[in-house]
């Protein structure tokens, strides 16, 4: 009953500070973050004022220190498993954030694979490795997700023969699609989605039923997704939405 008069409230635009929240449903201001925190993630706290998780004009800034520590074990498993779809000689392009990291430490060592990356930390992560070839794409460096954007990029990805693409997403909805903070992101995704023979989304259940600024792609266009048990409720089959394989870690 709160959740949904705060939701009513929060539709009609704009925010709501936290004590005003407390106020309309009668409880503690403590009452109310619990409430949004055991929530399905539709709503957020942004600088103590509660709004719309998918309202783009409000979307909060995407801070890597933050999302580095955010479900660590869950990406950590979610990148295990994704790393046992990899095959020897692989061409792996392995997209930007903090969710696909892990995967790095877990890429097969007795294998000989090529990674495609235009995020600065999964090039770190991964140049030491004597069996991996690097090829890192450039252009103008964002410090706000460590990664590299240019006009020509997509064109490089093009040139590439990419076997398969694992893609991070800050935003999964089974009507609106997949989405991620940062524009320059965009690119780069759209193109390895249009060039892997295999594309892979992977994805804690928190990004789940969440909408983020910048959309990238429909979910059909994926052919698995690799998440874990919170993002059950949100992949339920639903009337004129095909979902891809689901691959539960």
């Amino acid at each position: 009953m709160r959740m949904t008069r705060l939701q009513e409230a929060l539709n009609r635009g704009g925010t709501i500070h936290l004590s005003d929240a407390a106020k309309l449903c009668g409880v503690s201001e403590m009452t109310i973050r619990r409430d949004v925190a055991a929530s399905d993630g539709a709503m957020v706290f942004i600088g103590g004022r509660l709004m719309m998780a998918d309202n783009p004009q409000y979307a909060p800034v995407y801070n890597l220190d933050e999302q580095q520590g955010s479900h660590h074990q869950a990406k950590q498993r979610l990148c295990r498993r994704a790393a046992s779809f990899i095959e020897e000689g692989d061409t792996l392009f392995i997209d930007c954030g903090t969710t696909l990291l892990p995967l790095a430490a877990a890429l097969p060592r007795d294998m000989t694979l090529t990674v495609v990356t235009y995020a600065l930390n999964i090039a770190n992560a991964v140049s030491h490795l004597p069996n991996v070839r690097l090829v890192l794409l450039g252009g103008l460096f964002h410090a706000s997700s460590s990664s590299f954007g240019s006009d020509d990029m997509a064109q490089t990805v093009k040139r590439l023969g990419i076997n398969k693409a694992f893609i991070s997403a800050a935003g999964v909805h089974a009507e609106r699609g997949v989405s991620c903070f940062h524009f320059h992101e965009v690119t780069p995704k759209q193109a390895a989605i249009g060039n892997a023979m295999q594309r892979l989304l992977v994805a804690d259940g928190s990004k789940f039923g969440v909408i983020r600024p910048a959309y990238f792609a429909r979910l059909d266009e994926f052919d698995v997704i690799v998440t874990d048990e919170a993002a059950r409720p949100s992949l339920r089959e639903r009337a004129g939405v095909a979902l891809p394989r689901i691959v539960v870690a």
